[in-house]
C-alpha cells in the first residue's frame, strides 16, 4: 500500500446482512469513479479517489450490495471446507502449481532439512512436531523463491522499455497479498507465490513492475499489463483460485 494511502473500516447493511468494507483513499488515484473489489478470502476492499465525499462510497457500494454478497457467500463457501493443516504425511502441498505429499520423518539430533523425492516433499526434523515442519517448509518455500523469482524478475524485466534496472526486492510473508511495490520502487513479494504456476509468478511480477510506471491501477496500467501479457485476466482468475490453498496455515 502506499504510503499516501488511507485506509478505513465502514460498514452498511443489506437486508439482514451486514458488508464490512475497507476504503482505501488514493490521493494519487486518477480513475475518478469507486472501485469495488471482493477479495479470494472474502474481504471487501473499496478504492475511491482522495477527494469523493463518503456518501459517494457508500451509495457505490450500496448500488452492488447483491454483487458484493454473491461474491463474498462464495468465497466463503469455498473456505469453509479447508481445514488447517497438521503439517503430517500424507497432507498435500504445492509447489510450482502441481501437487505433492508430505512425508515426514523424525531422526532425534537431526538438522532440519527439506527435498523432493518424486511425487512427495520430505521432510526431516528431530522430533514429529508440526512447528518444526511447518518452520522447516517455510524455510525451504523461502530459499525456492528467492532463487526463482530473480530468475523469473529478470526475464519479465527484459522487454520493459522503462525498466532500465532491476529493482530491490525483498521476500515477505503475508496472509493475503502475493506482492507489493512501494513508493520507492521496492518489490516484496511472498514467497508462498513459489507454488503457484510460473504463468502465475510472471502475472505476478509484471504486476508489479508495471506500478513502476504507473503507481495505481489506472487504465494505464492495466494497458500495460495487457500489452505485456494479453492473457494477464485468465492467468489472475487462476492464482484465485489458488489463494485459498496456498494461504492455508
Amino acid at each position: 500500500m502506499l504510503v499516501s494511502e488511507r485506509l478505513s473500516q465502514h460498514h452498511l447493511s443489506y437486508g439482514d446482512e451486514v458488508i464490512a468494507f475497507s476504503l482505501r483513499r488514493q490521493p494519487s488515484r486518477t480513475v475518478t469513479r469507486v472501485a469495488i473489489h471482493v477479495e479470494p478470502d472474502g474481504r471487501v476492499l473499496v478504492d475511491a479517489p482522495d477527494a469523493a465525499p463518503l456518501s459517494t462510497v457508500l451509495a457505490a457500494v450500496k448500488k452492488r450490495s447483491r454483487w458484493i454478497s454473491q461474491h463474498v457467500g462464495a468465497a466463503k463457501q469455498r473456505l469453509a471446507h479447508l481445514l488447517p493443516r497438521e503439517y503430517v504425511s500424507g497432507e498435500s502441498l504445492h509447489y510450482l502449481g502441481r501437487r505433492y505429499r508430505l512425508k515426514v520423518f523424525a531422526q532425534a539430533k537431526a538438522a532440519p532439512q527439506v527435498r523432493m523425492r518424486g511425487a512427495f516433499v520430505v521432510v526431516t526434523v528431530p522430533e514429529r512436531s508440526p512447528a518444526m515442519v511447518r518452520t522447516a517448509l517455510e524455510a525451504w518455500y523461502r530459499l525456492r523463491a528467492r532463487e526463482l523469482f530473480a530468475d523469473r524478475l529478470a526475464a519479465v524485466a527484459a522487454p520493459l522499455r522503462w525498466v532500465k534496472q532491476l529493482p530491490p526486492t525483498r521476500l515477505q510473508f503475508m496472509t493475503v497479498q502475493w506482492g507489493s511495490c512501494s513508493p520507492s520502487g521496492r518489490i516484496t513479494l511472498n514467497p508462498l507465490l513459489v507454488k503457484t504456476p510460473r504463468e502465475c509468478i510472471d502475472y505476478v511480477l509484471l504486476h508489479e513492475l508495471c506500478h513502476l510506471l504507473h503507481h495505481n491501477h489506472s487504465p494505464k496500467f492495466y494497458g500495460a499489463l495487457d500489452r505485456h501479457m494479453p492473457r494477464w485476466r485468465e492467468v489472475k482468475v487462476k492464482l484465485d483460485n489458488m489463494a485459498e490453498d496456498v494461504f492455508r496455515v
